[in-house]
């Protein structure tokens, strides 16, 4: 096949062109499958751009993914063939009907398209824009491309928006981080090591020129990889050492700045669709990217389960649909005017309660400070007037401090701030704060996450030395660091930190107790562990978002004695989001 030619036929009442060539402003060739109404009308298009591989079936690269969505989501698979799922990107059986066109790129360096892989770079997000500008421009488009898919399809969207490609008409950003410091690499200036395996696991698997070392398309019978066939030499050196780079580069610097959009440059309607259960990647992100776009036109809608399963299911497809008929077809079906601004899938330990917002956060929330007392190891609503303190390994065990029973039923719903007075016998302290529930036994309430299924209400994450704030972006229930210089502590002397607490929600059942836990390590789930068949490790609780890289936390810094001071002058509290009845 050469750079200009592509097969293109008529199956399952659709045209599908397969590895048409869309080329870039340095001449390098991607390759797309395009999937469309079989007419010779021009309609609206919907397009994703990432390395997972285009011709590589949902069900043959995530079996186990696959499998828990169809069982736990029948609906997920209804109404189609499956021949044409793809990981965390739109089933064209379900959208060409509707009268939309599915474009899929691979992205630099990935399945069909040669280059190479530097994920999230400049690069990459011109490539994008160029993708939108050729969707855009050809016979079959009526002008107006939409960006839709979860993840890795949802983080670049934020970015490109924010350079306004001209035919770009709407954004659908499922579960879509934006900031690649604090969202995904570095939580609270902590080295995550999820990026690390998921290049080994995701990417390197699908990279172009595994060639038949690698899968075989299903539906075409080529090569997944494209058609030649490199020396594993040949491939490393086709992708850039992003896990060395994001080893070196310690502090927000220019690294990640290209990597990440300036949101208030965003002026295209979006919807941003996160996960309660996502804290590592997929949560802070779609909430951050809503409050702080620039948009007019702009919607929040936020549920719990698995990360891959809300889009696929009838639920996912009704708001992303109502959303895009809108601005890419300008179908006037009233979700201007009647769909309100935030959608919320309110979680109880049993079920999901659909509510409607018109704020983030909710107006009405009653931000509630529970002290924490170190003599009895209680959150009160009294402030603690007798200093005391509780010192703890962090290596070994941390400290919890727990309410009493709730009296009623107790909504949290929000962002939570935590703010500490420690001292540490070494010159650092990586806090972990972990929101949790436990039922009237003792028993803790976990549920099932983006991609664990026994993760805690809420996490967040500070390493002491970054513990500078940003007077700009922070807010008493959303502490916003600058990570742009490392202020390092003088052994035994005390500081104040504020721990920023990603987004969640529950409703805290009559006689359940909320407790916080401060580590100095990543929460473990007291059961067995889960697995995945695209993660690594196995999953303990806080799924593949775990901090555990030694050279970003020698035992020596971050394993000596930290202590916790409550009550007198250092009112050490938890800030939560107390939502009233009615």
């Amino acid at each position: 096949m050469t750079s200009t030619t592509y097969k293109s036929e008529v199956r399952d009442s659709m045209r599908v062109d397969w590895d048409v060539p869309i080329e870039m402003d340095d001449g390098l060739i991607l390759r797309a499958d395009i999937f469309r109404p079989n007419d010779d009308l021009p309609h609206p298009v919907l397009l994703s751009y990432g390395p997972y591989g285009k011709g590589l079936s949902f069900q043959e690269g995530y079996p186990s993914a696959w499998n828990q969505m169809v069982k736990d989501h029948p609906d997920t698979a209804l109404g189609s063939s499956n021949l044409y799922q793809n990981w965390e990107v739109a089933d064209p059986e379900k959208w060409v009907p509707d009268g939309y066109i599915c474009v899929r790129v691979d992205s630099r360096g990935a399945g069909r398209s040669p280059g190479q892989i530097d994920h999230h770079s400049k690069r990459e997000t011109r490539d994008l824009y160029l993708c939108i500008e050729w969707a855009g421009q050809q016979a079959w488009s009526n002008g107006k491309v939409g960006l839709a898919g979860i993840s890795y399809y949802a983080t670049n969207q934020w970015r490109v928006a924010a350079l306004k490609p001209p035919h770009l008409a709407a954004i659908c950003v499922w579960e879509g981080y934006v900031d690649r410091y604090r969202d995904s690499t570095h939580h609270g200036g902590i080295l995550c090591t999820f990026v690390k395996n998921w290049q080994d696991m995701q990417v390197k698997n699908v990279q172009h020129g595994v060639g038949t070392r690698g899968p075989v398309s299903k539906v075409t019978g080529e090569l997944v990889c494209g058609p030649d066939t490199l020396d594993e030499a040949v491939l490393a050196e086709r992708r850039v050492p992003m896990w060395s780079d994001l080893c070196h580069h310690h502090l927000d610097d220019a690294y990640y700045h290209e990597r990440t959009p300036v949101l208030e440059n965003i002026e295209v309607p979006l919807l941003s669709c996160g996960n309660w259960g996502g804290h590592g990647l997929h949560n802070r992100g779609n909430v951050e990217g809503f409050v702080r776009a620039g948009s007019k036109h702009k919607w929040l809608e936020m549920h719990g389960g698995a990360h891959w399963a809300g889009y696929y299911t009838d639920y996912g497809l009704d708001i992303q649909k109502r959303f895009l008929d809108q601005y890419l077809k300008g179908v006037n079906n009233g979700w201007e005017s009647n769909q309100p601004r935030v959608q919320l899938q309110i979680r109880h330990v049993d079920h999901f309660e659909l509510r409607h917002e018109h704020e983030w956060p909710i107006a009405r929330t009653v931000w509630t400070p529970f002290h924490l007392h170190a003599d009895g190891m209680k959150l009160s609503t009294q402030a603690a007037t007798q200093q005391r303190t509780v010192s703890y390994r962090p290596l070994e065990a941390g400290v919890t401090f727990s309410t009493p029973p709730m009296a009623q039923d107790t909504e949290i719903t929000g962002p939570s701030a935590l703010k500490l007075f420690i001292q540490s016998a070494s010159t650092d302290a990586d806090i972990f704060a972990v929101l949790r529930v436990f039922d009237p036994p003792g028993k803790e309430v976990v549920f099932q996450g983006a991609l664990d299924p026994h993760t805690p209400i809420g996490q967040g994450w500070l390493r002491a030395s970054h513990r500078k704030l940003d007077a700009r972006l922070s807010r008493p229930y959303r502490p916003y660091h600058t990570h742009d210089e490392v202020q390092p502590l003088v052994p035994g002397q005390i500081y104040e930190l504020d721990v920023e607490i990603w987004a969640t929600s529950i409703v805290v059942p009559k006689g359940h107790t909320v407790a916080i836990s401060v580590l100095g390590k990543d929460y473990e789930w007291d059961g067995p562990a889960a697995t995945l068949s695209n993660m690594k490790n196995p999953m303990r609780g806080c799924g593949p978002f775990i901090h555990d890289e030694a050279s970003d936390r020698p035992s020596e810094v971050f394993g000596a004695t930290v202590t916790v001071l409550t009550g007198g002058d250092y009112n050490s509290h938890l800030l939560l989001p107390v939502i009233p009845k009615g």
